[in-house]
């Protein structure tokens, strides 16, 4: 049983011998608080929406209750370079691929009963701030006929999604300009976005209230061991099993190893090291065991500006047939936006330094001709954020490693892992408890894809 600090004796026990020593201060020879415990039977690497909520999940579907010691690692304890708090918190079911629009309509009803899930006796509420605004997709005569078959799709998994032509679009949203426009998908319900800083915290308060620790630190290291293995079509295989997790202690030359059963690789933007560091793709080019996670840091702009004769209280997520993006932001006129880039345009992801030219030459012109109004904008701020992007199909891999057989994957979201974090903790949860899916089937996002060569086709990624 691991020492708690019952209601904080220990630290009466210390302020007491602090008032008794000269010189005050009491320094043990050596503190170990800052150090993770020596065994935990799941160490979630990354501290983001995805980790925490695979963290509430494992917590909550356990039986019995306080049966798994879990173990959050997370290297930047103010988030400061975390996708989560820098994305622009949108949620939105309108997807072509029916597991993603699945994802989005669980997330959305945890969401909007989060003090249901994440309530901590004692502490007050929280305010997601969600704005049901719905998101406005707009499609030119080319994009028109498959987003007719996204919005049949959307609809069969329950989304309350309508279709609408120029003419409809100009009579609810005067302020659009609808040349090049074909056709339109508006969410009427469960659309919108919130505040992605409260669900961290929200999620963070509520996974350490159920007894889930945390570490700041790094992972440098995995050991574990390994055996042989033929596969059905004979191949050779060399399977591996983590044993045992290094974590280099922030700023300390320091490191703990943990002992553990099963880790989560939940770094987002940097999976694909942690995957190489466990060994995933190092073997032969077009084996299972040279397949690597191909999960990449890149760069994205998100820029708020204030426009007086913008749009009004009732404007939704609106994005352009260019790729082009906004939202209100706040109500005082304020607007949040930017279009990602084309792999040509991809910006050195080494810095989150802002590109103001992008907003002029590639984000500005569009919006503006979509929406006259914007002609006047003036930019007030701009941050660069990162995507965990999956350069095979720009879609979630969930699930177990097929040879390192105890690291689970829940990442490679390619920008919509925030909207969907509620229900992807729910469903790596369920794989580790049960073994399988259990509410939603990913199996469709399983690692094996990229080594069979079996893409999700999405084509709503923004």
């Amino acid at each position: 049983m691991p020492f708690s600090d019952q209601n904080g004796k220990l630290s009466e026990i210390k302020k007491k011998i602090q008032s008794v020593l000269p010189g005050g201060a009491w320094n043990p020879l050596y503190n170990t608080s800052h150090l993770p415990p020596e065994h935990s039977d799941v160490v979630i690497v990354g501290g983001g929406v995805i980790g925490l909520s695979v963290a509430y999940w494992l917590k909550r579907l356990e039986k019995p209750r306080g049966a798994i010691r879990v173990l959050v690692v997370e290297r930047d304890h103010t988030y400061s370079r975390a996708s989560t708090v820098l994305s622009v918190g949108g949620i939105r079911q309108q997807f072509s691929v029916p597991e993603n629009i699945q994802l989005s309509l669980f997330s959305i009803e945890f969401l909007r009963n989060i003090n249901e899930y994440l309530a901590v006796v004692d502490d007050p509420p929280l305010d997601i701030q969600f704005n049901p605004a719905g998101y406005l997709l707009l499609a030119s005569e080319k994009g028109a006929a498959v987003m007719e078959s996204n919005v049949k799709v959307q609809r069969q998994e329950g989304a309350k999604v309508c279709l609408m032509s120029p003419e409809q679009l100009r009579n609810k949203f005067p302020w659009i300009n609808t040349e090049g426009v074909a056709l339109a998908s508006y969410g009427m319900e469960h659309e919108g976005w919130f505040d992605p800083w409260c669900l961290l915290q929200g999620l963070r308060r509520k996974v350490q209230s159920m007894g889930v620790l945390f570490c700041h630190g790094e992972v440098t290291r995995f050991v574990s061991s390994s055996s042989h293995a033929e596969t059905t079509s004979g191949e050779e295989v060399t399977l591996k099993r983590i044993h045992e997790v290094h974590v280099k202690i922030d700023r300390s030359l320091e490191y703990q190893p943990v002992e553990c059963a099963i880790v989560i690789n939940a770094a987002g933007a940097w999976s694909g090291q942690i995957a190489e560091l466990a060994g995933v793709g190092k073997g032969p080019p077009g084996t299972l065991q040279g397949t690597k996670l191909p999960v990449e840091l890149r760069k994205r702009y998100v820029y708020f500006w204030h426009c007086p004769q913008g749009p009004g209280l009732e404007t939704p997520f609106v994005i352009d047939a260019s790729g082009a993006y906004f939202r209100r932001e706040g109500l005082g006129n304020n607007y949040l936006g930017g279009c990602s880039p084309t792999e040509e345009e991809e910006p050195d992801p080494g810095n989150l330094e802002v590109d103001h030219d992008f907003f002029q030459d590639k984000v500005w012109p569009p919006l503006a001709r979509r929406v006259p109004a914007f002609e006047t904008l003036k930019v007030r701020n701009a941050w660069a954020g990162y995507y965990d992007y999956n350069t095979f199909d720009q879609n979630g891999v969930v699930g177990p490693h097929p040879l390192v057989i105890n690291m689970y994957f829940a990442t490679g979201f390619s920008g919509h892992g925030l909207q969907q974090a509620p229900a992807v903790g729910r469903a790596v949860a369920e794989m580790v408890l049960d073994g399988h899916f259990q509410t939603i089937n990913l199996s469709p996002f399983l690692f094996n894809r990229f080594y069979l060569g079996v893409k999700v086709q999405e084509h709503n990624i923004i």
